[in-house]
């Protein structure tokens, strides 16, 4: 599709497009070049109008709350999408079921679960990523995952056609769900279990507790780096980071943060170049010195 055609649409689409968007603000680590085209669709209609005209004459990438994505230096050259107004709703079915938009936070929804009585959410209020990303990521903590609450999902593949998946068809692993990339998260139905909200606080505020005693906070980092190995060794990735890479390493102003080896910084101007370096360095001295092949959590954007 030519960037005239892009235009035109933008003067009549229920949305933003914008060319040549910087995609810096859009990302924890502050990083990055910027996207050929940038569209935030504020419905349902009028994301089923774009995938239709653009369908599969470039490539996609969908951005949810930017906690856990590395972007390159250079222009992206496909249209970034990132759900707007119309995908940020939350909806309570009955008195353990929700339904959000993918654009929720996952902070948000574990205070809404919260505020109606309903536990299973509570991990989410440590977890800064959106509904979206936590269904693709499969995202967790403290032994909880989106698997053991999620319902249904509720998608747009990029030909616009729309269609509902039972989470029980899909297959979950850690930090992964085995569905296709070329699809958009729409919405998700969730269940979980009646308790009263002061004991669904005091879980949340426990929890909240423990990671910031654990993990680096308002800095930019987009959080843990890699997988856990669970599959090759008992051992945590910033355990194996730790025992493998001199604490002082650094790339630019790319560094490993000193509370969390796992947690890889943004110190003040980094590139990509910076970051990726970093990574690699990492990769390779962990498996030189305990001869595992670590797996990257962060998405890389290119």
């Amino acid at each position: 599709m030519k960037i005239e055609d892009i235009k035109k649409l933008a003067l009549s689409i229920d949305g933003d497009i914008l060319i040549d968007q910087s995609v810096k603000n859009f990302n924890w680590f502050n990083i990055g070049g910027k996207a050929k085209v940038f569209f935030k669709p504020n419905s349902l209609k009028s994301l089923i109008e774009y995938l239709k005209l653009y369908a599969s004459r470039g490539k996609i990438f969908i951005l949810g709350n930017g906690s856990n994505v590395l972007f390159d230096d250079a222009t992206y050259q496909g249209t970034i999408i990132k759900l707007g107004k119309n995908f940020s709703k939350i909806t309570l079915l009955d008195k353990e079921t929700v339904i959000a938009g993918t654009a929720v936070s996952q902070k948000k929804m574990s205070e809404f679960a919260k505020d109606n009585n309903i536990s299973g959410f509570e991990f989410m209020s440590c977890i800064p990523g959106s509904i979206g990303g936590g269904i693709r990521m499969n995202s967790g903590c403290f032994k909880n995952e989106f698997k053991d609450i999620l319902v249904s999902i509720q998608l747009i593949d990029f030909k616009g056609v729309v269609k509902s998946i039972p989470a029980k068809k899909i297959k979950f692993d850690y930090r992964s769900i085995e569905l296709p990339n070329d699809v958009i998260f729409l919405s998700a139905t969730f269940k979980g279990k009646e308790k009263n909200s002061l004991e669904i606080k005091k879980t949340m505020n426990d929890m909240i507790r423990k990671k910031e005693l654990a993990q680096p906070t308002k800095i930019k980092t987009s959080g843990s780096t890699f997988k856990n190995p669970i599959k090759q060794t008992k051992q945590k990735v910033w355990e194996l980071i730790k025992s493998s890479v001199p604490k002082e390493i650094n790339y630019g102003d790319a560094i490993i943060s000193e509370k969390h080896a796992n947690f890889f910084v943004n110190k003040k101007d980094a590139k990509s170049s910076d970051m990726k370096s970093l990574i690699n360095f990492v990769k390779k001295k962990v498996e030189e010195k305990k001869g595992i092949k670590l797996e990257l959590e962060i998405v890389l954007v290119e």
